[in-house]
């Protein structure tokens, strides 16, 4: 995987066993370079925490099939559980091994119920990627409060996006292709420590920095440095870290 960004030797590995052709979804070079961005900007924030916290729990919402607890590889005591659909999960427990510590939950984030499986008695780092723009409106600062009303304290790291670009989303062939529809927008961060008490904003990343934006194309990179010199435009995607 040369010039890889993560090095994600477990997920091309499942992928070959999946053995399905995902050409359908279009998901191109530049879209696929800006997700393995998010990721390792949230590997590297859960890492800082576990760096910090070696006791602590992750829970990972919304997991899908990523394998960030391989790629992170946290030891004991660190506790590490993943949460999805029932069908998800089932799919993670063919491809992927087990591992000390480590659990899976088979639920949707916005019921109440699995949560109360979660162990409170260490800080946890929670990590929901590419899942809450896919929640109502409502349904974001309600799971966070359960997840601040639950836990001791700790931090939690999620990507948001603004109105417009929930809307461009909307109509992009990757999004389009896989059938799914995203609602939450969020304009202003702060919003979110109004809505949910406890919740201090830490960091906010909403700039590419010019490495990264080096390995886009040409057309994105022109866009990118439009938007880098009119800086009173406002964010239109935003990796979000809190404290709680």
């Amino acid at each position: 995987m040369r010039g890889s960004v993560l090095h994600d030797h477990f997920a091309a590995a499942a992928l070959a066993r999946i053995g399905e052709d995902l050409t359908h979804l279009k998901v191109g070079r530049d879209m696929t370079i800006a997700i393995a961005m998010r990721a390792y900007l949230l590997d590297r924030w859960t890492e800082a925490f576990l760096g910090r916290h070696p006791d602590a729990t992750v829970l990972h919402l919304g997991c899908g099939l990523d394998s960030r607890v391989f790629r992170l590889d946290p030891q004991p005591p660190v506790r590490w559980i993943d949460v999805d659909f029932p069908d998800v999960i089932a799919l993670r427990r063919r491809l992927y091994p087990c591992r000390d510590n480590y659990a899976m939950i088979a639920a949707s984030i916005t019921e109440a119920a699995w949560l109360c499986r979660c162990p409170a008695d260490a800080p946890a780092m929670i990590v929901a990627e590419g899942v809450l723009p896919y929640l109502g409106r409502d349904q974001v600062p309600l799971l966070l409060r359960r997840l601040v009303g639950h836990l001791p304290f700790g931090e939690i790291a999620f990507d948001a996006y603004s109105r417009l670009m929930i809307w461009l989303l909307n109509v992009n062939p990757a999004i389009r292709a896989a059938g799914a529809d995203l609602h939450w927008a969020l304009d202003d961060p702060a919003e979110l420590t109004r809505l949910v008490p406890g919740l201090t904003l830490v960091e906010d990343r909403s700039r590419w920095s010019g490495v990264k934006a080096a390995r886009m194309s040409p057309p994105l990179q022109v866009a990118l440095q439009m938007l880098e010199a009119t800086p009173m435009l406002p964010p239109m995607g935003r990796l979000l870290l809190y404290r709680f």
